[in-house]
């Protein structure tokens, strides 16, 4: 019988210690199966900060280090100046790039370091149990927001991918989803290139992925994914924020 499927080398065999529905499940596998694909698994290294995929490392079969909460673009930096031959990337929660680490990704970018971000949103610190984070929604309901998030006094969810675009620096940014299995695609497909771009030295890369946390946003998983695809992909609207290779090629 030939076999239609098999387990991306890049990933361990190993219990999963995420929530029933969570989202990283399904990027880590894209993340492993873009390794795979590229054949670049012995020289990729992986940061992963304080947040829900802080022991990523057990997942992936690949190097990965840990870095202090927000910090990852740093270390990430210093791992690809001091290794410019290997493909760095970062793995970072929405509480983790969007708060403690604003500083560390916006000047990551406007020093267009030629490393891949991921950048899981799923609008909640999920580790901490559901506090309001950067990205929380108006009206979204969180254990520090217990009535709805109000921008009036907890101001408003930042946009990163529209926030970023601003920068000289950045080579590429987009925003996608996985609450379908045509975005499930679309999403790879995003990964797929941001680290074509670091391969080919073209600079500073950020997928951002809209994702879930059925725990804390007391839902389903299928509840989970009907809101990312219903509420949040209408504030955090889907697509290519910036290109510059596709753009040089329009000049």
């Amino acid at each position: 019988m030939k076999a239609v499927y098999k387990k991306p080398e890049s990933l361990k065999e190993e219990i999963t210690t995420y929530c029933p529905g969570c989202g990283h499940g399904i990027i880590h596998k894209l993340i492993a199966e873009v390794i795979d694909e590229l054949g670049i698994r012995e020289k990729t290294i992986g940061v992963a900060p304080v947040g829900c995929a802080v022991l990523a490392y057990n997942f992936f079969n690949f190097d990965v280090t840990e870095s202090a909460h927000g910090r990852a673009p740093a270390v990430a930096t210093g791992i690809k100046r001091l290794l410019p031959d290997r493909i760095v990337f970062t793995y970072q929660g929405d509480g983790d790039l969007a708060a403690i680490g604003t500083a560390e990704i916006i000047h990551s970018a406007a020093r267009g370091e030629n490393i891949t971000v991921i950048f899981v949103n799923n609008a909640i610190y999920g580790m901490t149990k559901g506090q309001m984070a950067p990205t929380t929604l108006p009206e979204q309901k969180t254990t520090t927001t217990i009535y709805g998030r109000n921008p009036i006094h907890h101001g408003y969810p930042l946009k990163v991918c529209e926030l970023l675009s601003q920068i000289e620096g950045v080579c590429y940014l987009e925003r996608v989803s996985i609450d379908s299995v045509p975005n499930i695609i679309k999403t790879k497909s995003a990964i797929k290139k941001a680290f074509l771009y670091q391969i080919e030295n073209k600079g500073f890369s950020l997928i951002e992925i809209l994702s879930t946390c059925p725990v804390n946003w007391k839902m389903t998983p299928k509840e989970a994914m009907n809101w990312i695809k219903e509420v949040m992909s209408k504030y955090f609207v889907l697509g290519i924020y910036k290109d510059k290779s596709e753009q040089k090629k329009e000049v």
